[in-house]
C-alpha cells in the first residue's frame, strides 16, 4: 500500500505581488515556501511518495531545488493545469502511474500551505483507512454568518458545528480519481477545492481539527504571519511543532 503526497504548486501568485517568482518559491528564512512545506512530507515514515503539480516553466527550478534540500520522496513532477482543479486532477493522474496497482491513499495538500506538521499527515492517513476521506479543518473562533445576494444575513450556524475547510485533504485514489473523471466529463473544471467537488457528487465527507496556524501563504499578510510563526517555533514560546 502507498500513501501519497499530492502537491499542487501550479499556481503564479498574483494576489502576493511577487515580482520575479511565484510565491511557492519565495524564501522565508533562507528556504523557499514549497521546500518548508515538502520537508514535512520527507519527514514522515508514513508518506511513501510524493508527485507534484508545477508551474511548467519553473518545473527545472523546482527539480534543483528538490535536489539542493535532499527531497527524496519525490518521484514524479507534472505541469500543472489552467484551473487548480485541473492541477490536482494532474497530479492524481501521476499517483496513479505510481502507485500502479497498489492501494493508495492520497493527500492532497497545497505547496503554500507550510505550518503543518507529520503528525497531521498520519492522522489523515489513519481517517482515510477508518471513514474512506480526510477533510483537515481549522476550530472557528469567530461567529460565521452566510448571507444573500443582497448581504442580508439568513443564517447563522453553530459555531461548534462550523468549521473552515484546510488541507490535506485525502481520500482513497481509486475515489477521487473516479470523481474527478466525472466532473471533467460533466464540464466542471474549477472546483474550489476536493472537498466541494467530492461532496457535490454525493460523497460522504469527514473530518480532523489541524492546526489553527494552518494557513494558506495568498497574500503578503500571510508571509509575514508566517514567518512571525517560524520564529515563534524557533524561540519554544508559543508553538510546539
Amino acid at each position: 500500500m502507498k500513501n501519497i503526497g499530492v502537491i499542487f504548486a501550479g499556481g503564479v501568485g498574483s494576489r502576493m505581488h511577487s515580482k520575479d517568482k511565484p510565491k511557492q518559491f519565495l524564501e522565508i528564512f533562507n528556504k523557499p515556501i514549497i521546500i518548508h512545506t515538502l520537508e514535512h512530507f520527507e519527514k514522515n515514515d508514513d508518506i511513501t511518495d510524493v508527485v507534484i503539480a508545477s508551474v511548467k516553466e519553473w518545473i527545472p527550478y523546482l527539480e534543483g531545488l528538490i535536489e539542493r534540500y535532499m527531497i527524496k520522496k519525490v518521484r514524479k513532477i507534472v505541469p500543472g493545469g489552467e484551473t487548480g482543479q485541473l492541477s490536482i486532477y494532474n497530479g492524481l493522474v501521476a499517483a496513479k502511474e505510481v502507485a500502479g496497482e497498489d492501494e493508495a491513499v492520497v493527500l492532497i495538500h497545497d505547496g503554500v500551505r507550510p505550518l503543518i506538521n507529520p503528525d497531521l499527515l498520519t492522522q489523515n492517513i489513519e481517517c482515510v483507512k477508518k471513514n474512506g476521506c480526510c477533510i483537515t479543518s481549522g476550530i472557528v473562533k469567530e461567529t460565521i454568518v452566510v448571507v444573500d445576494d443582497n448581504n442580508k444575513i439568513c443564517e447563522v450556524p453553530s459555531r461548534a458545528h462550523s468549521r473552515v475547510a484546510k488541507a490535506p485533504q485525502s481520500f482513497w485514489l481509486n475515489d477521487i480519481l473516479e470523481v474527478q473523471n466525472k466532473a471533467i466529463e460533466e464540464g466542471i473544471t474549477n472546483a474550489i477545492d476536493s472537498c466541494t467537488l467530492m461532496k457535490s457528487f454525493g460523497r460522504e465527507l469527514y473530518m480532523i481539527d489541524g492546526p489553527y496556524e494552518n494557513i494558506k501563504i495568498t497574500t503578503p499578510d500571510d508571509f509575514f504571519t508566517m514567518r512571525a510563526v517560524l520564529e515563534a517555533k524557533e524561540n519554544e514560546q508559543i508553538y510546539i511543532s
